[in-house]
């Protein structure tokens, strides 16, 4: 391997961008940028109480060309004409409807500013009716297409948001020849794709998201379809029954994003996959090590060697050859809310903050943005070091992490978070205590089902934002798993990823565990568990366990109503 080669890392999350340059050889991280989603950020095409967020394409484009303009920026020539490859990670399932030439139906004129032609982002759970049709027919079908996906089919995923998208919008239905994820996408874009049947679909996102599988020859059969809904009669015959694993690459950059972006169009672009997926790998995935990407939500993943009778694993986000590491068994699962649960939680006790404040008649406008975001960014750090002080279950205040649905175990978006136990003596650290038990404690409940499954796991690695950023979360999450936890060095491990897939495509490694020798991260701390607080999370967590059975039927009960 020429020791003078780079590879670029796009990692697409939910508000932002990012781009990483790479060096091949050392795994060093010589240049890294942010885009955030101008359209996003603004709040178009969202409605949070309905549950519906949408992406426009423009956003992502954009993004790309600004991240990768801009580490281009911060290294010299002779680097960036050494640039050999770019690795894609996106959220997921986040899919779009498309024309015959694979462009998604937002930037044809007439749906420019129509949310349905738009990507429907991982978290939008407006297909909750569709999911559950799905799994109705699944149990019913001769063949059970959900049971690789865990056996639950959730309205985060790839058919029940097409479902639900195409009666809503009989434009969108019309005019939409196919679908396509989001991480298939982008490389397609990139290299210049003009016909959708071409697109090289990714292993990742069809095995865990589209119930793609080699046993079935591929997707679910027309007829499952048509029984489903007959508007998806055909449907399948547009869509692709073979998947690529990201470890190939999708074609070399065309000349129009050579030039827009400062590369060569002799550089590869890998097949993309899911943001965690890659994540574990750069965080050097080991058969059997769970690998825990803490954001907004959390993806759990696990690798396993592809040995015997593969055992089906129920509850989870699905197990699929290859879809993290070509050649081994791609265990996902994941909660639906964490990070986000706490953001909620700062946007509660913000809001008297922004409100006398920003009334205040005394304070100039640029005075008054300084204190409010000066105020807003202590708030947790300031209640993680009160709620640190309280007992372990504090006074009672009990959680449950239901906030945006459940993922795993047990896919159920029905759910909504409870706050249970509250007293007159209840304060902020307190309810944030709780939070931060019941994120903890669904985290548990995942552990729970692979060992209750037969899946050993020999010990767990951390990376994302909340992990880098809170030890006092990552001390409980030990201390509640009571296993020690590893936080990655990199501040950008999916990026790391998908540009280590970036350098296997373009043919300088000869496969995966290869180039993570050279180029996966180190770890930066270790949190083991405290054995004097393990117990007593113990006890929490059994109460924790007692409320969800209590108000699972309760909160389904109302939903149906």
């Amino acid at each position: 391997m020429d020791l003078n080669n780079y590879s670029l890392g796009l990692d697409f999350g939910s508000d932002s961008v990012r781009a990483l340059l790479v060096n091949l050889s050392n795994g060093q991280e010589l240049a890294t940028s942010v885009h955030y989603y101008k359209r996003w950020k603004e709040g178009k095409y969202c409605n949070p109480s309905t549950n519906q967020f949408r992406q426009h394409p423009l956003d992502y484009m954009e993004g790309i060309e600004q991240t990768i303009r801009t580490v281009l920026t911060q290294v010299e020539d002779d680097v960036v004409q050494n640039i050999v490859g770019i690795g894609i990670d996106t959220t997921g399932s986040t899919p779009v409807a498309v024309n015959k030439q694979g462009t998604p139906l937002a930037l044809l004129e007439g749906f420019e500013e129509n949310p349905n032609a738009m990507f429907v982002l991982w978290k939008d759970h407006t297909a909750i009716k569709e999911a559950a049709e799905i799994n109705e027919l699944c149990k019913k079908w001769e063949i059970d297409y959900s049971k690789y996906e865990g056996g639950i089919y959730s309205s985060e995923w790839f058919w029940s948001k097409i479902l639900h998208v195409s009666r809503a919008d009989e434009s969108v239905l019309g005019a939409a020849y196919s679908w396509v994820e989001h991480c298939d996408w982008v490389p397609f874009l990139l290299t210049g794709g003009n016909d959708v049947k071409e697109m090289k679909r990714s292993r990742c996102a069809a095995g865990h998201k589209a119930l793609w599988h080699e046993e079935f020859g591929g997707l679910p059969s027309n007829d499952f379809f048509t029984a489903l809904d007959p508007i998806l009669d055909g449907l399948r015959d547009q869509m692709f029954t073979k998947t690529y694993t990201s470890d190939v690459s999708a074609g070399t950059l065309s000349t129009e994003w050579a030039e827009r972006l400062g590369l060569s169009t002799n550089v590869e672009v890998a097949v993309g996959a899911f943001d965690a997926h890659m994540g574990a790998v750069g965080a050097q995935a080991e058969p059997y090590y769970l690998a825990k990407i803490m954001g907004t939500s959390t993806c759990d993943i696990l690798v396993a060697p592809m040995e015997g009778k593969e055992k089906l694993v129920k509850g989870i986000c699905g197990q699929v050859d290859g879809s993290v590491i070509p050649g081994m068994l791609g265990l996902e699962a994941g909660q639906s809310a964490f990070g986000d649960i706490y953001a909620w939680f700062e946007r509660l006790l913000a809001w008297p903050i922004k409100e006398l404040i920003g009334s205040s008649s005394l304070i100039d406008e640029k005075t008054k943005s300084k204190l409010i975001s000066e105020a807003v960014e202590k708030i947790l750090p300031e209640l993680s070091k009160a709620a640190e002080k309280e007992p372990i279950g504090a006074s009672g205040e009990l959680a449950l992490d239901w906030m945006n649905g459940r993922r795993t175990p047990d896919a159920n978006q029905n759910l909504k978070g409870v706050i249970a136990g509250i007293n007159l003596g209840s304060n902020s650290p307190k309810i944030f205590r709780a939070l931060v038990e019941a994120s903890c404690f669904g985290a548990k409940k995942i552990v729970d089902r692979f060992l209750s499954e037969g899946i050993p796991i020999k010990g767990v690695v951390a990376l994302g934002g909340v992990a880098k950023k809170s030890p006092f979360i990552m001390q409980m999450m030990a201390n509640v798993l009571n296993m020690p936890i590893k936080v990655v060095q990199s501040e950008q491990a999916c990026a790391l990823g998908a540009s280590i897939f970036g350098a296997v495509a373009a043919g300088k490694f000869a496969n995966v565990p290869e180039a993570v020798e050279k180029m996966g991260s180190d770890f930066e701390t270790v949190y083991h568990p405290e054995a004097s607080k393990v117990a007593a999370y113990e006890e929490v967590y059994k109460k924790y366990n007692a409320l969800a059975e209590v108000m699972e039927p309760h909160i389904m009960k109302q939903a149906v109503k």
